[in-house]
C-alpha cells in the first residue's frame, strides 16, 4: 500500500477526533472556573494529555480505516469462496475471540472493575468472559451467513434469555454486563469482524451483503451481556456454598 494511501483522509480524521472531543474539553473548563479550581499544573497536563489523545485516537482510526477494514472486507470474499463453508463457524470463533482480546475498551473495562470491587473480580476474567461471549456470537454470526438464518430467530431468544437472567443476576453483575455489551462493539469488532461479514456474504451465492452481512455488531453486543451474567451466577453460587 502506497502512502499516499494510507494518509489519504488523515486531516478529515483529524478534524472528525477534534469535533467529538471538543465538547468534553470545553465542559471540564467550565467546571473548572466555576467549581473544581485545580491547580494550573493539573490543567495542563489534562490538555497536554488531551493533544496525546487526539492524535492517537486520529492515528488509531486511519489505521483503521485505511487496514483493517480493507483487509477484513478481501479475507471475508476468498473465505466465502471454500467449498467447506462449515469452516467459517470455527474461524468466526476464533477471529471473535481474538479481535475482542485485542480490544482496548475491553481491558480498560476490566481494569476499572477489578478496581471498584476490590480486586474481588479480577481484569483477567472479565476479559475471557467478554472474548468468549464475542467469540460464540461471531461463530452464530457466520452460521447465520452460511446458512441464511434470519437474525430475529437470534437476536429475540437472545434478549429474552438476559430478560429472564435479570431477575435472578445481582444488581451490580447487571450493571457491568449491558456495559461490557457496548466496549465489545469497539472499533476493532466493528471494523474488522464486521467487514469480514459482509465480504463472506457477498462471496457466498444467494447471500445478500446488507441483509446477511450486517446484524453481527447486534449479536456481539448482545453476547457480553449473558456471559458476564452467567459469570456473575457462577460466583454467586460459589460463594454460598463457602458460605454454608
Amino acid at each position: 500500500m502506497s502512502e499516499i494511501v494510507v494518509w489519504d483522509g488523515i486531516g478529515h480524521t483529524f478534524l472528525g477526533v477534534i469535533r467529538a472531543l471538543l465538547p468534553l474539553l470545553v465542559l471540564f473548563m467550565i467546571f473548572q472556573f466555576l467549581v473544581l479550581k485545580l491547580p494550573r499544573s493539573y490543567v495542563f497536563n489534562l490538555l497536554k494529555g488531551t493533544l496525546l489523545a487526539i492524535a492517537g485516537l486520529a492515528l488509531f482510526l486511519q489505521g483503521v480505516s485505511t487496514g483493517f477494514f480493507p483487509a477484513g472486507q478481501y479475507m471475508g470474499e476468498i473465505l466465502g469462496a471454500i467449498r467447506a463453508q462449515w469452516l467459517l463457524i470455527p474461524f468466526g470463533l476464533m477471529i471473535g475471540f481474538l479481535a475482542t482480546w485485542g480490544e482496548p475498551a475491553v481491558r480498560i473495562l476490566g481494569s476499572q472493575i477489578e478496581e471498584a470491587s476490590g480486586g474481588s473480580v479480577r481484569k483477567k476474567v472479565v476479559v475471557y468472559a467478554i472474548s468468549a461471549g464475542v467469540a460464540l456470537s461471531v461463530a452464530l454470526g457466520m452460521a447465520r451467513i452460511v446458512y441464511g438464518i434470519p437474525l430475529l430467530w437470534i437476536i429475540i431468544p437472545g434478549y429474552l434469555l438476559a430478560i429472564v437472567m435479570l431477575q435472578f443476576s445481582d444488581k451490580r453483575v447487571i450493571a457491568i454486563a449491558f456495559d461490557a455489551g457496548g466496549v465489545a462493539t469497539g472499533p476493532m469488532v466493528v471494523t474488522f469482524v464486521l467487514a469480514i461479514a459482509v465480504g463472506i456474504a457477498s462471496a457466498i451465492e444467494g447471500r445478500d451483503p446488507i441483509l446477511d452481512g450486517f446484524g453481527l455488531v447486534s449479536l456481539v453486543a448482545l453476547a457480553p451481556i449473558l456471559t458476564i451474567m452467567v459469570v456473575g451466577l457462577i460466583l454467586r453460587v460459589k460463594l454460598r456454598k463457602e458460605e454454608e
